[in-house]
């Protein structure tokens, strides 16, 4: 996590009272450092999507943006286990699915929960990548002055929002393992029920998910990573987002 990142976070939570800081400033709680960090790609920084151009060029002039398009409507999960959602189907509306409810769900402060949920869901071929990622979030809990182990503080909830997804499948997988990029809110609420001031909002990252025992499952496996891409910029009103692939996500009714 960056320096900015853990400022961030450690402002969050010293807003909602967690912390016993002499200033209380609201922010934006982040969870870079879960799946997909930094750290876990081999120490170097992840290239962000990149923003999308003011004017468009000639190939870029269609007038549909991921806001004016249809919505990219989620399946309904079948069932609960381990702390997820499941039962999404084989193709790529399961694996969006997935990888959605997934992201909204994950327990990114919690490390007892987070290795539930993520050795439901890490591919059995992803090896030592549970264990690196609750390291992560145990970093994360000591970064914001909380125990390296523990739950989410008591009276503070925590809702993430996935806003849209970017699908592709991997060159070479015949579809069975596709990477999802998703633009994200995520929102705290505290203990008096009032909302953070400053929500964490407008965020990216990705996750690569291959079809493995009947279900789609989270993996880092090296052939993978070196076929990851790295799209536009998610802005909801720009041609250039949507004719990059992004498509706002409409969550089911």
């Amino acid at each position: 996590m960056s320096d900015s990142k853990t400022r961030r976070a450690r402002l969050t939570l010293a807003g909602i009272g967690i912390l016993a800081v002499g200033v209380l400033v609201g922010g934006g709680v982040t969870a870079a450092v879960v799946l997909g960090d930094d750290d876990s790609r081999g120490g170097r920084p992840s290239p962000k999507p990149t923003a999308a151009p003011a004017k468009p060029n000639g190939s870029q002039q269609s007038e549909m943006t991921p806001d004016k398009a249809r919505k990219f409507k989620l399946q309904v999960p079948t069932g609960q286990k381990d702390g997820l959602s499941t039962g999404f189907s084989d193709g790529p509306v399961g694996a969006i699915s997935t990888a959605v409810y997934f992201w909204e769900e994950y327990a990114f402060l919690d490390d007892q929960k987070a290795r539930q949920q993520l050795e439901a869901i890490v591919s059995s071929e992803a090896e030592g990548y549970v264990d690196e990622q609750v390291s992560e979030v145990r970093k994360l809990r000591e970064e914001v002055g909380l125990p390296p182990s523990g739950g989410t503080p008591a009276g503070i909830t925590f809702s993430t929002t996935v806003n849209a997804v970017r699908a592709t499948s991997l060159a070479g997988t015949g579809g069975n393992v596709v990477q999802i990029w998703m633009n994200y809110d995520r929102y705290a609420t505290k203990a008096d029920g009032s909302p953070d001031d400053e929500p964490l909002k407008d965020e990216d990252t990705d996750l690569l998910l291959k079809w493995q025992d009947g279900a789609w499952k989270i993996t880092n496996e090296p052939e993978y990573r070196e076929k990851r891409s790295f799209p536009r910029a998610y802005f909801p009103d720009s041609h250039v987002s949507w004719s990059d692939g992004w498509q706002q996500v409409r969550h089911a009714d």
